[in-house]
């Protein structure tokens, strides 16, 4: 990566100074930044059902929210003024939009969430609020007004069908321009205004609660347990209350949950697969006509593989994580893996063994992986 992505910042001065800590205005952060696509065209993606939609309007003083998918209908009659429209996961379907991901790798791909495109006319935005993550806001073609502050009152506007902050008092603001990119922080107060037409992208990471692993957790271990035995008692006396649940009772239930364990391992299992797991709405879609496995390896051989925008893939040691499931492999397979895994594909005449072979060939008939390489 360029330091001038980070004005005057190389990667680790921008993670020890900055992130998680302070905002950041980087002025042409990307120089001659370009539209990763047409306002039509993401106009079009919120009518897919395949992605998360959302638009905003503002009337009056009260906002509204509708959800998507939309059709062409419903964009018909928008005011010229104050809405926005909010597609989610862009990167899933747009490979420039991957690409353009792929510029902070320098935050480990566990905390990314995704690319979410905006279109604002002017007066368009979403109120002031602020985020519980950590998120980039890259200004594509037109001009918006950007407002944060430090503040610790952050209650909400009741009854708004948004997190609107009640009581916003910005300290700072800028007009961003094509190029120009915010970095915020968790929880800084903040609201953007499109002052003309206008796109934002904004890159999203996501920081899962305490609260979000420990349930999927315990779920986790509901699914992984074994635990052994029943309970019993053959020694069972009349009680004068029927009702009444036995010290016998509680004590031997006591005794059958403390078998329950876990160590470091199974958390490792865990993690990777809670975040390398899929959206609800994802959907992979495995080849129409799949090529034989040696036919498969010929063209992985000759073209190349990438992973399918949609795939997310971790590692740990030796274990491999792809879209929720985890695969242990030898040395020779993690290596290879390890890359594609760091690069989102692998370049033609990349030597494999047999293991790797297997496993591509497994992921390319679920959809996970596509021959080619995408750069």
């Amino acid at each position: 990566m360029k330091k001038s992505f980070l004005g005057r910042l190389t990667p680790q001065q921008f993670l020890q100074c900055h992130w998680q800590k302070k905002p950041l205005l980087i002025r042409n952060a990307i120089p001659a930044f370009r539209d990763l696509l047409k306002r039509k065209q993401l106009f079009d993606l919120a009518c897919r059902d395949d992605m998360q939609s959302r638009l905003v309007l503002q009337k009056r003083g009260a906002w509204e929210v509708f959800h998507g998918p939309f059709t062409a209908r419903d964009f018909r009659g928008l005011p010229n003024s104050k809405w926005t429209l909010l597609v989610q996961g862009v990167n899933h379907v747009l490979p420039q939009a991957q690409r353009l991901l792929l510029q902070f790798s320098f935050i480990p791909y566990a905390r990314l969430d995704d690319l979410m495109i905006s279109y604002a006319p002017p007066g368009g935005g979403v109120g002031a609020h602020f985020d519980s993550y950590d998120v980039f806001l890259l200004q594509g073609g037109g001009r918006r007004l950007c407002q944060i502050s430090a503040q610790k009152d952050l209650r909400l506007t009741k009854g708004a069908p948004l997190k609107i902050l009640k009581n916003f008092k910005p300290e700072q603001e800028w007009v961003l321009g094509p190029g120009d990119m915010l970095y915020l922080p968790p929880h800084c107060a903040h609201n953007g205004v499109a002052l003309d037409g206008c796109m934002t992208y904004s890159i999203g990471f996501r920081a899962p609660s305490a609260q979000e692993l420990a349930t999927q957790f315990l779920i986790y271990l509901q699914d992984h347990l074994d635990i052994q035995g029943m309970y019993r008692d053959p020694g069972l006396t009349p009680q004068q209350h029927p009702a009444q649940i036995s010290e016998a009772m509680l004590r031997q239930a006591t005794q059958m949950l403390e078998r329950i364990h876990w160590g470091k391992r199974d958390v490792e299992f865990f993690l990777g697969r809670f975040l390398s797991e899929p959206k609800p709405h994802v959907i992979f879609q495995p080849p129409v006509r799949p090529l034989s496995s040696k036919n498969f390896s010929r063209k992985c051989n000759a073209q190349g593989v990438h992973l399918d925008l949609k795939s997310q893939m971790l590692f740990y040691h030796d274990v491999i994580f792809m879209n929720g499931e985890a695969y242990q492999s030898g040395i020779r397979a993690f290596t290879s893996l390890s890359r594609l895994a760091d690069g989102r594909e692998l370049r033609p005449r990349t030597a494999f063994n047999q293991e790797t072979q297997q496993l591509l060939y497994q992921w390319y008939q679920a959809g996970y992986i596509k021959i080619g390489c995408l750069t």
